[in-house]
């Protein structure tokens, strides 16, 4: 099986499809579009766009800000380093570093007709790893183990390989101790762990804490094949990405999962209100959609009122789904239906429930 390609800016594109590069002018670093930002691709609903995202990891300040002897560290060579991180480290970004977060998104994207109170569904076509190794890291005090870990002065970024694998998923591998091989194996599930549309007003929000616009929701579901649906807060919703992983567990409890650049290929319709309210009620905040489970959330910085939240928002789709009574819903969720921890690391945690469709065939 020969290697996967590393995916430079506008190289190994299917011919004719429109493609939005990750270059500086294109990039929003540690904040997130708002209602005065300018779009930087106009379409139409239905369209298809191939979007390359970055990962924060590597081009941080405390790693460097020079992701060429960063990965050069690491043993990476020069020819697999991708030249649009290297732009963006070099750059003048805007970005501060002692207010901003860490996240890079691209875009934002203007959907024609696109109205607040009607949906976005963001379909995840297909992913593509642009590089083949990583970064997890665990820095500045924060992770679920805020003081006890990292211990010491030190933060801790961890470098993983992909191994490639025939007639299987591939993996991710890592040392278990500081000097080891890499012998620790787990499987991929790439995914963008931010997606959202601009928020109204003429105020960027901070790039980590997720909200009813979406963003920083890092849910680990939005693999190949799986829809984010997202609440459109201005004209022209604003759609943006990034956040890239190769892998995460619910929670991503350390601060950051397996971080690594991601080229998407994204497909946005327009769910107009009055259907949009039919198919999964009056929604605060983002819901996903994979083949088995509709995937409505909840958030708050306070992880029981994010579950809360979240049983609100599942006994409303219920409702307007299928024509369950509220008492009957929250039976049902009761006895039938997970709610995961999504990520307890970004101030405003996030969980997700998993509403499995096939149990309502019948109805």
């Amino acid at each position: 099986m020969s290697p996967q390609p590393i995916l430079q800016p506008g190289e190994h594109l299917p011919e004719g499809v429109r493609y939005l590069s990750a270059s500086a002018e294109n990039i929003f670093w540690g904040r997130l579009p708002c209602a005065t930002d300018a779009p930087v691709m106009w379409i139409k609903p239905g369209e298809q766009v191939v979007i390359d995202t970055l990962s924060h990891e590597g081009i941080l300040e405390d790693q460097g800000r020079d992701p060429a002897a960063y990965f050069a560290g690491h043993g990476v060579p020069a020819d697999q380093v991708l030249t649009d991180a290297i732009e963006l480290a070099a750059s003048t970004h805007s970005r501060d570093p002692a207010t901003d977060g860490p996240h890079v998104n691209t875009g934002p994207i203007h959907i024609e007709g696109a109205m607040p109170g009607d949906l976005i569904k963001v379909t995840i076509d297909k992913l593509q790893r642009r590089v083949p190794y990583g970064i997890i890291s665990n820095r500045h005090g924060k992770g679920a183990l805020n003081g006890e870990y990292p211990r010491g002065e030190r933060n801790v970024s961890i470098f993983a390989g992909v191994e490639e694998v025939d007639d299987g998923i591939d993996k991710g591998r890592m040392a278990p101790r500081a000097g080891a091989e890499k012998l620790l194996s787990f499987d991929l599930a790439p995914f963008f762990g931010t997606i959202g549309v601009a928020v109204a007003g003429d105020t960027r929000p901070h790039s980590v804490p997720p909200g009813t616009h979406g963003g920083n929701i890092d849910i680990k579901v939005l693999t190949e094949g799986t829809s984010l649906y997202l609440p459109v807060q201005v004209p022209g919703a604003l759609v943006f990405v990034g956040d890239p992983h190769f892998a995460q567990g619910d929670g991503e409890v350390a601060l950051t999962a397996m971080e690594a650049s991601l080229r998407g290929h994204l497909s946005f319709d327009l769910i107009p209100r009055e259907q949009a309210l039919k198919e999964f009620g009056d929604q605060i905040g983002p819901l996903a959609e994979t083949r088995e489970h509709l995937i409505p959330t909840g958030m708050d910085e306070d992880l029981d009122i994010a579950v809360q939240n979240c049983v609100r928002n599942a006994i409303v789709l219920l409702q307007a789904r299928w024509g369950l009574d509220a008492e009957h819903a929250y039976a049902y969720l009761s006895a039938a239906t997970d709610f995961n921890i999504s990520q307890v690391v970004d101030i405003v945690k996030g969980v997700h429930a998993k509403v499995a469709v096939k149990d309502f065939t019948e109805l």
